[in-house]
């Protein structure tokens, strides 16, 4: 592995868009699966955010494990647009959770184990040659839908520009957050009520000050 974060996050997405992989506007399948030996997890459970969604071959190889690696170190990056990552394999949830605890990991891997690679093969992204899931990236927005996929050579870690690329690519409503015009009438809305609760308590003061006299 390079030495530095920069070195490390090699690639850009670029030229790697393949037929094979579910793409760009595509609704992202729904799936369950367990992040523990005694806990599931639901895509549509992190509706409301971004999520990224890294399909890789199997725990424990050189090159997957330089991969969680990375985004283990850069997960702050991918909080700043409000993403969740998880990791998906073919790999069972015990396997998972002893290559998790190996290598100090913060985010969720999912074992696509049983049917095997189910969810991999729903996204496009399993070899079923080999019985294993490609090294594929997506980033699905806050609404359930793909604004990008990445399908990177099996022995080339992808890096993370692709990733950050998409996440800066986002608008505020595929990232979960009101846009600039809705805060704003927000804003004034709140204004508004402000203003008319101020005028009914004034009002109701005045009245009150009448009865007095």
């Amino acid at each position: 592995m390079a030495d530095t974060k920069e070195a490390k996050r090699e690639g850009d997405g670029q030229g790697s868009q393949t037929s094979s992989v579910l793409e760009a506007g595509t609704r992202a399948p729904e799936f369950s699966l367990r992040a523990a030996p005694d806990r599931s997890l639901t895509l549509s459970e992190l509706r409301g955010h971004p999520v990224i969604v890294a399909f890789y071959p199997a725990d424990w190889s050189p090159v997957c494990s330089d991969q969680m690696a990375l985004y283990n170190e850069i997960l702050p990056e991918f909080a700043e647009y409000g993403a969740q990552l998880v990791g998906i394999s073919v790999d069972g949830a015990w396997c998972h959770k002893a290559f998790s605890q190996s290598r100090n990991l913060r985010f969720d891997l999912l074992a696509d184990f049983e049917p095997k690679g189910a969810v991999s093969h729903a996204y496009g992204a399993y070899r079923k040659a080999d019985g294993f899931s490609e090294r594929a990236l997506f980033v699905i927005d806050a609404n359930g839908v793909i604004r990008w996929s990445y399908l990177s050579p099996v022995g080339v870690n992808p890096g993370a520009d692709g990733i950050i690329n998409a996440l800066t690519a986002l608008t505020d409503e595929q990232r979960g957050q009101p846009s600039a015009a809705e805060a704003t009438r927000s804003s004034s809305g709140s204004s508004a009520r402000n203003d008319s609760s101020a005028r009914s308590s004034d009002s109701s003061a005045t009245q009150s000050d009448i009865s007095a006299r």
